[in-house]
């Protein structure tokens, strides 16, 4: 390992101590029973989801879930440590390079046929935005010389799955709600109006980015990229944000969903980073918060599922079965019922009602009122999803959760605004 890799691991470990009623569609295909060990976050490893799957695939499932900079500090430094990884894509240089996930053979992924443009090709249709940073399509194709690109080839570096856009969830009990991709903006993260209740995910590679928008919406700096800044616009971001911290602007800065449901359930924080499921969660315990659909666009994400390159055997062959489970219908209709997407939708259509699809893939309005994942109304009879659509919320993509050039100086700036 070279000295810069092992720079980049040590630093990262520094951040990373900081820091209903479904229908059941069998997929039994395991071979034995195994144990299979799945590090991530709270987003994918629900309990719902580990028993569903050890049911339908008659394996043994272990989850390990915790904050995003922590588990990407366990998965790089000890791939040991796990079997399959669940993240986000800005994880994927970061793990390919400290050797700690393994190439994917595209020809053992049942519906790999099936998974759309996004990944493949960078946007769902012609005259979407691609976004700034890292978009996962140039992260997945493994080429014969080891490194990662859009170029397709036998081997990828992660299984596309569960994607979203995020933006910042918002009380309308104390902020006037805003109009999608008009009003709204990323400049509230910033307003004086909101000092002292803003709350920001604990992640560099997403929290950064939720903070440089608003920074840059603000009219406080421009960057050139702002998917790649450089060392000199990170100065200056961060010296603007160190002055509102020092202000008393940020209330805190949450590690997981359930942490910033908390946060906002509390009163600690009237705005802040949000990811879909903390917003249902709060709408079903009458919280009325509402998911930001920016002017300026959205911070994007797309899920990934890694292989450990320790992984082998019929842990390995286990694994794939899993991995295949993810895009066998059944996932994609439960985590829609909580705002996210799958990367083939049409197979899980047929798991959804038509009043479900309608609301979270194309953006209508519910007749009816709609439950979340723990068969409590999320959705009102008479609302619709703020940002539309499927094809919209995805067209307007500003900035993709991104590991930049900068990657380890941006981790020591952030490091610097959080401990202070």
């Amino acid at each position: 390992m070279d000295r810069h890799k092992r720079s980049s691991l040590k630093k990262l470990a520094t951040i990373g101590l900081t820091a209903g009623a479904i229908t059941h569609v069998p997929y039994v295909f395991a071979r034995k029973k195994v144990t299979l060990r799945v590090l991530g976050t709270h987003v994918t490893l629900q309990e719902a989801i580990r028993k569903q799957a050890m049911s339908d695939l008659g394996i043994n499932i272990e989850f390990s879930p915790a904050g995003s900079a922590t588990v990407l500090q366990k998965a790089s430094m000890n791939p040991g440590s796990f079997d399959l990884y669940e993240q986000w894509s800005n994880s994927i240089n970061v793990l390919w390079n400290a050797g700690s996930i393994q190439p994917i053979e595209k020809n053992r992924l049942s519906h790999f046929n099936e998974i759309n443009s996004l990944t493949k090709t960078g946007k769902l249709t012609e005259n979407a935005n691609i976004g700034a940073g890292d978009a996962p399509y140039k992260l997945l194709n493994v080429q014969d010389d080891g490194t990662l690109s859009a170029q397709e080839s036998d081997s990828i570096s992660f299984l596309p799955y569960v994607h979203n856009v995020d933006s910042f969830g918002y009380n309308t009990e104390f902020i006037k709600p805003g109009i999608a991709y008009e009003t709204e903006s990323w400049s509230w993260l910033l307003d004086e109006a909101n000092r002292g209740k803003v709350a920001i995910v604990n992640a560099p590679t997403i929290g950064l980015f939720d903070l440089a928008l608003a920074a840059q919406s603000k009219g406080l700096i421009k960057f050139k990229n702002i998917g790649a800044m450089t060392r000199s616009e990170l100065d200056r971001l961060f010296s603007i944000l160190l002055d509102y911290k020092r202000q008393g602007h940020f209330s805190g800065y949450w590690n997981s969903v359930p942490e910033s449901v908390e946060f906002m359930k509390s009163n600690r924080a009237h705005i802040e980073s949000m990811f879909s499921p903390a917003v249902s969660a709060l709408n079903s315990q009458n919280v009325n918060v509402r998911f930001a659909a920016p002017k300026e666009g959205y911070r994007g994400w797309h899920g990934v599922m890694c292989l450990s390159s320790q992984t082998q055997g019929s842990v390995k062959d286990a694994a794939y079965d899993y991995m295949n489970w993810w895009l066998s219908g059944w996932p994609g209709a439960f985590i829609a019922r909580q705002g996210y997407y799958i990367s083939n939708p049409e197979r899980s259509k047929s798991l959804l009602s038509q009043a479900e699809w309608d609301f979270w893939y194309d953006g209508k309005k519910t007749p009816i009122d709609l439950l979340n994942t723990n068969g409590d109304v999320a959705i009102k009879a008479g609302e619709h999803r703020n940002g539309g659509s499927y094809i919209k919320r995805f067209s307007n993509v500003a900035v993709w959760n991104s590991v930049m050039p900068t990657y380890d100086y941006s981790l020591q700036k952030w490091y610097e605004l959080i401990s202070r």
